[in-house]
């Protein structure tokens, strides 16, 4: 096939299109059904949908019909979204990635999908995700390599803003599942604060790190898309150059030691672009932070599932088996000493912060490119520390690898602080886009 792969679409210059009448919105709707035909059978970004032209082209006529005039089109006006297929959207089934029948896992439309079509975005479809957002792989692939992973377990968001089918999709990270992806395939990947978009209506993996996130081709469209999806958005005005921390230590050290040279070389750039970057010690006991974070993982991911799992057992992934087994072996008084411990983290690394004058912390995205082989989703170690503490990050595309796969920086803010960490990575990713 000659048509490429790969190709994100800038969704500040679509939704500004669309809202203009520049771009109409049948055919924009038909573009897209007919590039899901060409590229998607290669790709597997998207869970097959028998009828969506038709569901699509009947969804952008109600919405055309309500906003006629142009100067009352809301921010997302016609701007086709994908969305994980663990939230719950209204007129598509929810299958989690996983075979169990559909209508078991049926609920409510989830918030954050009211809050896109309130927008006036469209659901372009359900994306693949690893078997109920965990560690079983679904079929998708790597829009730039096809023989390597997207990343997990938001794997067909992230390849569906990869290969250009939509500007906009959803996922949810529990540990890794928004940064990773979003560094293997290219994109920008956003994880706001822990529970800065409401998650009901999503199947639950491990309810205290449970979050929504979001994939777009640059950092604008991400910063276009958190203000309608977060709760009590406060526009941030221009702020100084942040100070950028490094967590030296035991921590980085997990990232493979090409992805440590090329992290090296984006914090020289950084630096050498005149922003003040300072190294901390940050987490000398992190094997520990690991065991605590899977203590609640495994516990919570156990107890989500302990009714479906009990009727449905044969039909889960052995993958998912396994985390299910583990966590019901972990007593509840460790997942609360784990949770305990948590906030005492949370106190340290606000007061090493604190003290080193850190706005923004820095770390590779992803323990390097996107692995070869279909049959895992990567690790997803490099996110960990940070969706334990529940703080926003970002994941900004930042090089290869010398095969040619993407490699991402991971930008952390302060927990609540996503308006400034979204703010004040604009000037990294200049940097690192040789713009600056």
């Amino acid at each position: 096939m000659d048509e490429p792969l790969v190709g994100p679409r800038s969704l500040t210059r679509e939704a500004a299109a669309l809202r203009t009448g520049e771009s109409r919105l049948p055919e924009c709707v038909d573009r897209f059904c007919a590039r899901v035909e060409r590229v998607d059978p290669l790709i597997h970004a998207f869970v097959p949908e028998p009828g969506r032209h038709d569901r699509l082209r009947a969804e952008a006529e109600r919405v055309a019909a309500r906003y006629p005039e142009p100067a009352g089109r809301p921010p997302l006006y016609g701007v086709l979204v994908g969305v994980k297929d663990v939230v719950h959207v209204d007129g598509l089934p929810t299958h989690g990635g996983s075979a169990l029948p559909p209508g078991v896992l049926a609920g409510p439309q989830a918030a954050v999908v009211d809050r896109l079509r309130a927008a006036g975005a469209l659901v372009a479809g359900k994306t693949v995700t690893a078997e109920f957002a965990a560690s079983a792989p679904g079929p998708t692939r790597n829009p730039h390599h096809p023989g390597h992973t997207p990343g997990g377990s938001s794997s067909g968001s992230a390849a569906a803003v990869a290969a250009g089918l939509v500007p906009l999709a959803v996922g949810t990270q529990t540990v890794g599942s928004v940064i990773r992806p979003a560094a293997y395939c290219g994109v920008v990947g956003f994880r706001p604060t822990y529970g800065r978009i409401p998650i009901d209506g999503v199947i639950p993996n491990a309810p205290s790190l449970d979050t929504l996130g979001v994939f777009t081709a640059d950092l604008a469209g991400a910063a276009l898309a958190a203000p309608l999806l977060c709760d009590d958005w406060r526009p941030a005005g221009p702020g100084p150059e942040p100070v950028l921390g490094v967590p030296d230590g035991t921590y980085l050290e997990c990232a493979e030691p090409a992805a440590l040279r090329a992290f090296e070389e984006q914090v020289e750039r950084l630096a050498s672009a005149g922003l003040v970057v300072r190294r901390v010690e940050l987490f000398p006991d992190f094997a520990e932070v690991r065991r605590r974070l899977q203590t609640v993982n495994r516990f919570e991911l156990a107890r989500s599932h302990a009714d479906w799992f009990a009727r449905f057992g044969g039909l889960y992934r052995p993958e998912t088996v396994a985390g299910i087994r583990v966590g019901r072996g972990v007593a509840p008084e460790d997942r609360a000493a784990a949770l305990r411990f948590r906030e005492r983290l949370r106190e340290r690394v606000d007061r090493a912060g604190a003290a080193a004058g850190v706005d923004l912390w820095l770390a590779p995205s992803a323990t390097g490119g996107a692995p070869e082989g279909l049959h895992g989703t990567g690790d997803a170690v490099m996110s960990l520390p940070w969706s334990f503490l529940g703080r926003p990050a970002l994941s900004l595309p930042a090089g290869r690898t010398p095969a040619g796969l993407p490699l991402g920086l991971q930008v952390v803010g302060a927990a609540g602080d996503d308006e400034a960490l979204l703010g004040r990575a604009a000037g990294l990713e200049a940097v690192l886009a040789g713009s600056r």
